[in-house]
């Protein structure tokens, strides 16, 4: 019974981590946490992140409903991104995230 509650978890934890997993997902997500942004709005917040890379996890991001893409018919085209409000559900686990890692980042460091 225990075994099964366990592979119960790490099929969650599989789950949430195909959702952010990559170098770029959650920067691309914190970027976009204050409000709509352009495809430049977001590669000038990340600049080592290719056009490349940047449309693919777009689009994964927005398979996986972490973000909405809109486009509006301007001349020139605009497109903006916006994280939905079921992505906003990661914003603490993110804060937590951004806290282990600074305090793990003193403790290696000799710092803490």
């Amino acid at each position: 019974m225990k075994e099964k509650h366990i592979e119960e978890k790490l099929k969650y934890i599989e789950d949430f981590y195909t959702a952010v997993n990559g170098k770029w997902k959650l920067s691309i997500l914190i970027a976009m946490y204050n409000g709509k942004k352009r495809f430049k709005e977001i590669q000038s917040v990340i600049p080592k992140i290719t056009n490349r890379v940047l449309s693919k996890e777009l689009k994964d991001l927005e398979a996986n409903k972490m973000i909405t893409r809109s486009v509006y018919d301007t001349i020139p085209v605009t497109i903006e991104y916006e994280v939905t409000d079921y992505c906003l559900t990661l914003k603490p686990i993110i804060g937590m995230m951004t806290e282990w890692g600074k305090n793990h980042r003193k403790k290696v460091s000799g710092n803490g």
